[in-house]
């Protein structure tokens, strides 16, 4: 393939003689296929080569012998860290209140916007072209959302949900959450987040491993129903999807009857709650899905702490609740729960690149194949944002969101890990590149 300057404009071009890889549950794959992206960044036709023709002025790249799949979506996104362990110092309360008034200063707020554009342009070369970022600090995910879709910015779309929304001293605040004491509260802080712009609404609903300070905590429910309900309420009544940070079958239990669209992380699976995934009325679209964030909990869980950094609390936290995690996969993939792809990057060992390492975790732990990997990853994860639409498939009128592979992904999902071309809206990232952490890729692969 050519190799063509980076640019935000975008210039009609067709990808010639490849194979398709269209993220059907089945794998399939068609070959020496063309597809031209026009001016508009949008896919204009999708045919066999010896059938097509490429209008007159359009750069015309050679891609036979590759594979083209649609670009992936990462569902649960921090870009305020990449992913080296996290001192745990900072995770206390005193170490979050100090890092949470630091971000307030001008000092502050340039490091976190430097971050967080680092985070972005590294989960774009990495092939991911849809992000939700679900717990920021701030809103600086907000203003680059727009610069991208503005054409102002290479990276990928973005939905952006500002702070989490806690209960008082719960998970995640006060750096990445504001603290509701009661209903009211909560429904001013979730119009605060509307009023700053955010198309994504993400709530505390159990605590976390990363803060916790005392054994048990981490899964402990902690935002009442009642409050989470009046954010559900506010958010959906604005057509946003609401998000739950839950790790316990009592707190995803809670989180699920107040209506949230998204259990990020999970916990075991009774059949009243896989009952509840199935048929959510409280929901947005009348169902919830599971994001499991399998490259969180297992690989935090996956080293001694002489390795990971964290306290011996935070560690054993970790272990029923990745234990969780991983069942919940594997129940929700058997009685057909929609299941999405998210990282949870910037967490201990989730580096923003690395959203691959995810599909990898579901094929080999939680039952399912390659391609249904990649499938929850693309098609699904567009489903449930609701923009199916959009992108998640390489079909006509859609965005061209594509990734060009050396090999068929759901034969070797190991392929994602180096695309030869990232295209994110018809822009297209013509040598991605990504900085790599070598110690933790080595780590993770003699592990998991």
């Amino acid at each position: 393939m050519a190799i063509r300057k980076r640019t935000t404009t975008v210039e009609p071009f067709a990808l010639e003689h490849t194979n398709i890889v269209t993220g059907d549950e089945d794998g399939r794959t068609l070959t020496d296929m063309t597809i031209v992206i026009d001016e508009g960044g949008r896919i204009s036709q999708v045919m066999p080569s010896a059938q097509i023709g490429v209008p007159q002025g359009y750069h015309r790249i050679d891609a036979s012998e590759k594979f083209v799949a649609p670009g992936l979506i990462n569902m649960h996104v921090h870009l305020f860290a990449d992913g080296k362990p996290i001192n745990p110092k900072q995770a206390t309360p005193k170490g979050q209140a100090l890092l949470s008034a630091l971000t307030r200063t001008p000092v502050g707020r340039s490091y976190i916007r430097r971050k967080a554009v680092s985070g972005i342009d590294t989960l774009l070369n990495s092939g991911v072209t849809t992000i939700r970022t679900v717990g920021d600090v701030g809103y600086v995910a907000v203003g680059l959302r727009d610069k991208i879709a503005a054409g102002k910015m290479l990276g990928p779309r973005i939905f952006a949900s500002g702070p989490m929304l806690a209960s008082p001293g719960g998970h995640g605040a006060p750096l990445v959450a504001l603290e509701c004491e009661d209903e009211e509260s909560a429904r001013t802080n979730v119009e605060k987040n509307i009023d700053h712009g955010v198309n994504a609404i993400k709530i505390a609903a159990t605590g976390g491993i990363t803060d916790s300070q005392v054994l048990g905590e981490a899964g402990s429910p902690q935002m009442d129903v009642e409050s989470m309900r009046t954010i559900c309420d506010a958010a959906h009544a604005c057509g946003l999807l609401v998000a739950a940070h839950a790790q316990s079958p009592e707190g995803v239990k809670n989180a699920l009857t107040a209506g949230v669209d998204t259990i990020e992380h999970g916990s075991a699976l009774d059949d009243e709650l896989i009952a509840l995934f199935h048929e959510n009325p409280n929901s947005l679209h009348g169902y919830s899905s599971l994001i499991p964030t399998l490259s969180a909990g297992m690989s935090i869980n996956a080293f001694p702490r002489d390795v990971s950094g964290i306290t011996e609390i935070q560690y054993e936290n970790s272990k029923p609740v990745s234990e969780g995690m991983l069942a919940a996969a594997r129940q929700a993939h058997m009685n057909g729960i929609r299941v999405g792809v998210g990282t949870d990057t910037g967490m201990t060992f989730v580096t923003q690149y690395a959203t691959w390492r995810e599909l990898y975790l579901l094929a080999h732990y939680a039952g399912f194949t390659a391609a249904e990997a990649l499938h929850a990853a693309t098609q699904v994860n567009a489903q449930i944002l609701d923009i199916g639409d959009e992108t998640g498939s390489i079909e006509v009128g859609k965005a061209a969101d594509l990734l060009v592979l050396d090999a068929d992904p759901t034969q070797d999902l190991r392929t994602l890990t180096s695309p030869k071309l990232v295209v994110a809206a018809g822009r297209p990232v013509w040598r991605p590149k990504v900085k790599r952490f070598d110690d933790i890729d080595t780590m993770l692969d003699e592990r998991l």
